[in-house]
């Protein structure tokens, strides 16, 4: 069945003044960082979401930032300041920010529609509020995205070039998603994200960034809720790469055929980067170790130093010379980079060490694709060598659920010691049976390449089966793209409470 044409995004006319911002689906993880973001930059927020928890009410709470539980048109006729809700109606929001996973028929966006008021993209929003008269930095690509956002961003400001930023996740260094530094002419780095926009904006994300620089560093099928092939996604880069004209500069991972078709359509400058010869910007000499790696980068031919890396695996690899080349585009020099770099902690959920108890040490990491898996699970077996290592896995994404990578998951495993995949989780009138991922499939199929893997029916069946096995020295890394019920800090609590036996 043909699609209904869809127009490559959707901008809106904006408010000539923006005071006020009402943010629907403002618990979310992008929306609640934007959210704050607005505070920080003085606009007056609010918002709306059903069933708001911790962390993120606690987040809102401690930017006294109001929101309101559920959706109700009464909501966008705001008290007035320092009023409580419902005791008289102040000025309407200038502006309503509607969330990705709101619905066109929201009473809340049908009420902004009848009072008139301006209603807009997260993405939209961000660049008309954010972005104007800055340099626009952005990083695409199915993976590596927010790890390289951080990097880059940490290697700017440490050679005191106060970035902006704004991530996909929770910068160690800073503490947060976001940073509004710097000032006009200066540099925003932001996560440029392929999936769709808001029920009225079926383009990607990162079409609304209007990129001077950017990144696009690997391109592979995912997000299969929105995607039907990969040609979808690649139609959509294509359309991103159309957008950096004359002026532009777009830094391509040469060792990915994809993008370097890609690359073609630049027409700007293109610095490619990766392994292989002829390259820009190369890596060499790899030698990782616990950590982190060390690499030599060459830049055309010439050798431009050695730098240490605390990231582990083949993947941050080029995560860094995407970041070092972006840095020295903007200017600065390849050894401030190169000192900077050592010093980046790495973005939460991404190779995070949560803890060690009675001898085994707790991951966690946001891998949820085949690739991503492999390249973590090597990455670990590199950084911890000589102690057992566990992959946990809980395939939660809308495309993780589905049978789509099938295959490809078998093999993701190969360098584990152990494997747990615990139950799929299944959303109430969720896709058909015919187009979920069969975990019993897999759990058969990994163990036949020669890793003993164990199906669980539950995150209490996984922990306890781990409680059970796990010896001393073992590391155990959980893979997921939520919290996985806790589980890490379960585990790590059984194990303070009763040391597993030595190895």
């Amino acid at each position: 069945m043909t699609k209904p044409h869809q127009p490559w995004f959707v901008r809106r006319p904006m408010p000539a003044r923006v005071e006020r911002v009402h943010l629907i689906g403002i618990a979310g993880a992008a929306m609640g960082a934007f959210a704050c973001m607005l505070k920080d930059a003085g606009y007056s927020v609010r918002g709306s979401d059903l069933n708001v928890y911790p962390p993120m009410s606690t987040v809102l709470a401690e930017r006294g930032i109001a929101w309101m539980e559920g959706f109700a048109a009464e909501h966008l006729a705001w008290a007035p300041e320092g009023q409580p809700e419902g005791s008289a109606e102040g000025p309407p929001p200038d502006l309503v920010i509607v969330g990705n996973v709101c619905r066109r028929d929201n009473p809340e966006v049908l009420e902004a529609d009848r009072r008139g008021i301006t209603a807009v993209s997260f993405p939209q929003a961000f660049c008309d509020l954010f972005l104007q008269g800055r340099t626009p930095v952005v990083i695409t690509g199915t993976h590596g995205k927010t790890t390289t956002t951080g990097l880059l961003t940490w290697m700017l400001d440490a050679t005191g070039r106060r970035p902006g930023m704004l991530l996909g996740g929770v910068h160690r260094n800073f503490d947060a998603a976001y940073r509004l530094m710097g000032g006009p002419g200066d540099p925003f780095v932001v996560e440029g994200d392929e999936y769709d926009t808001a029920f009225f904006d079926k383009g990607p994300k990162f079409l609304h960034y209007q990129p001077r620089l950017a990144v696009l560093n690997n391109i592979e099928f995912d997000h299969a809720d929105i995607y039907d092939t990969l040609d979808e996604i690649i139609e959509n880069f294509d359309r991103f790469i159309d957008l950096m004209g004359p002026g532009t500069v777009l830094l391509a991972n040469g060792d990915d055929p994809l993008v370097m078709a890609r690359a073609a359509r630049a027409q700007g400058d293109v610095i490619t980067y990766g392994f292989g010869e002829g390259l820009d910007l190369r890596a060499t000499d790899v030698v990782p170790d616990a950590e982190g790696a060390t690499f030599k980068v060459w830049h055309k031919g010439r050798l431009l130093g050695e730098v240490r890396s605390a990231l582990a695996g083949r993947h941050n690899v080029w995560n860094g010379l995407a970041a070092l080349g972006i840095g020295l585009q903007l200017g600065v020099p390849f050894a401030d980079l190169a000192a900077s770099m050592a010093g980046y902690a790495g973005v939460k959920k991404r190779q995070e060490e949560r803890g060690e108890a009675g001898g085994v040490l707790v991951v966690d990491d946001y891998a949820h694709h085949p690739t991503a898996i492999r390249e973590t699970v090597a990455a670990l077996r590199r950084r911890y060598p000589g102690r057992r290592l566990w992959a946990v896995y809980e395939p939660k994404s809308n495309t993780a659920r589905r049978n789509v990578h099938q295959a490809d998951y078998a093999t993701a495993f190969d360098e584990a010691d152990r494997a747990v995949v615990a139950r799929a989780f299944n959303k109430k009138n969720d896709f058909g049976a015919d187009e979920r991922l069969d975990l019993d499939r897999l759990v058969a199929e990994i163990a036949q390449r020669g890793t003993p893997a164990f199906h669980a029916a539950s995150t209490d069946d996984a922990l306890a089966h781990l409680v059970a096995e796990v010896r001393q020295g073992d590391v155990v890394v959980f893979m997921s793209g939520s919290g996985f019920d806790g589980i890490h800090d379960r585990l790590l609590a059984s194990l303070t409470a009763s040391p597993p036996p030595a190895a």
